[in-house]
């Protein structure tokens, strides 16, 4: 049962790969993320019902990777998100991030977005806030003088 769940997963996680794909290089977090999800869902379900397979350090190993796939196609669609002065929804999909992809590399970048969003809604406390935890845990981050610069219209 193992192995048809590894299995399983491994067909999911290369659910959206055609022909092309293997040539000619595309970032895969600006594609559909429902197969890297429902892989996901597999990969944890064998690490989880079967934590001593001979399959599960493979599956833990992928399960990092799409967790952070999945962060940054999150993060990909808060920047499209910004780009159309869609403040609100941009904040929801870095919350999003931070709620449920912790320490994942989309991370500082969700934080990032967050405070850049919270300033130009003007709610600055809760911009200074973020600004503080994102300097806190990333110093040095290019963010935060991103977020600085960022004037409210």
């Amino acid at each position: 049962m193992d192995y048809a769940l590894y299995l399983r997963g491994l067909i999911n996680f290369h659910r959206d790969m055609g022909f092309l794909d293997k040539y000619i290089p595309r970032d895969e977090t600006q594609r559909d993320p429902a197969g890297s999800r429902d892989a996901l869902r597999d990969f944890t379900n064998l690490v989880n019902r079967y934590p001593t397979s001979r399959y599960s350090e493979d599956a833990t190993q992928r399960i990092v990777y799409l967790r952070n796939r999945l962060a940054q196609h999150e993060i990909h669609v808060a920047h499209y998100y910004m780009k159309r002065t869609s403040y609100l929804a941009a904040l929801n999909r870095a919350k999003y991030v931070v709620e449920n992809y912790p320490r994942t590399t989309a991370m500082p970048e969700a934080l990032m977005i967050m405070a850049k969003a919270y300033k130009i809604m003007e709610f600055n406390d809760l911009a200074e806030d973020t600004l503080r935890v994102l300097e806190l845990n990333y110093p040095g981050h290019p963010g935060v003088a991103e977020v600085r610069r960022t004037r409210v219209n």
